[in-house]
């Protein structure tokens, strides 16, 4: 909330979308983010991922950026015929694949991914970090009591470097 505060207020021509995905993605607008409440889904990172990409694309702005919020667990797939691929045991190679490829679109459109991680589990961290080197973009390891504060911090520290 903060955060839409400061774009609203310092950064008028700025936008923050947020988009929340389970076994799909879908946008909500930033009043319902208080209401927000975690799902009896699966988490697909790609469709997520695949939304945010397809409303950059058609913005603008120059400083596109994703930030994602995530366990690092990604355990959903929407295959093409309108069935989920799901695999909660572990990190399945097939989702974990999709994951890193939409990493490498982001980065060839030149849209970096920051991912806030709040789950502590070593493979989960071995896949973010090898999600944000496929992405070249950032990865902070965190819990729910600064995340609000370290999103707030790279998204300034972003501005000044684009635009200082």
């Amino acid at each position: 909330m903060a955060l839409a505060e400061l774009i609203t207020t310092r950064y008028p021509k700025d936008t923050l979308d947020i988009l929340v995905f389970g076994n799909d993605a879908r946008l909500i607008p930033i009043k319902d983010l208080p209401y927000l409440q975690v799902g009896p889904y699966h988490t697909n990172t790609v469709a997520g991922l695949e939304l945010a990409m397809d409303m950059l694309r058609r913005k603008k702005n120059t400083n596109k950026q994703i930030f994602m919020i995530t366990d690092g667990k990604p355990s959903c797939l929407k295959m093409s015929d309108g069935t989920y691929y799901k695999n909660s045991a572990g990190l399945d190679k097939t989702i974990v694949e999709k994951c890193y490829l939409m990493a490498r679109q982001a980065r060839k459109l030149h849209i970096p991914i920051t991912t806030f991680m709040i789950a502590s589990d070593p493979y989960l961290k071995q896949f973010v970090q090898e999600f944000t080197k496929a992405n070249n973009g950032k990865a902070f390891f965190t819990g729910l009591n600064n995340l609000g504060e370290m999103i707030f911090e790279d998204y300034e520290k972003n501005r000044k470097k684009r635009f200082g």
